[in-house]
């Protein structure tokens, strides 16, 4: 731990041109990924700018994991059903979930009817 506590950190952290200010009032944060989602409650956030950047640091007591129902596919891989399989977005999308993501097992459910 650095003597002079924040003071000294805030001056350190202006001489290499950051800047840190805490987000008041945040209710939640939430981190959505292709499978689940990290629901944060009441956290102190704080953002540290940089010149072009800016990181968030996010602080909490608890947090709470849910898996996705439907998990969620990009663009790019839905796309590359359709055009392989000749398929619409929909059907591109049930298949990839019904074989939870592999695109090539996805493209031969379709195509072996």
């Amino acid at each position: 731990m650095m003597r002079g506590g924040n003071r000294q950190m805030r001056r350190m952290m202006d001489k290499m041109g950051l800047d840190m200010e805490e987000i008041p009032n945040v209710q939640e944060v939430i981190i959505k990924t292709d499978k689940k989602e990290i629901i944060i409650s009441k956290p102190q956030v704080t953002e540290m700018k940089a010149k072009d950047n800016s990181i968030f640091t996010v602080t909490s007591d608890g947090y709470e994991e849910k898996e996705l129902d439907v998990p969620i596919f990009s663009d790019e891989d839905i796309q590359l059903i359709c055009q392989q399989a000749g398929v619409d977005e929909e059907k591109a999308k049930n298949a990839l979930a019904e074989v939870k993501g592999d695109l090539a097992r996805a493209i031969l459910l379709l195509t072996s009817d």
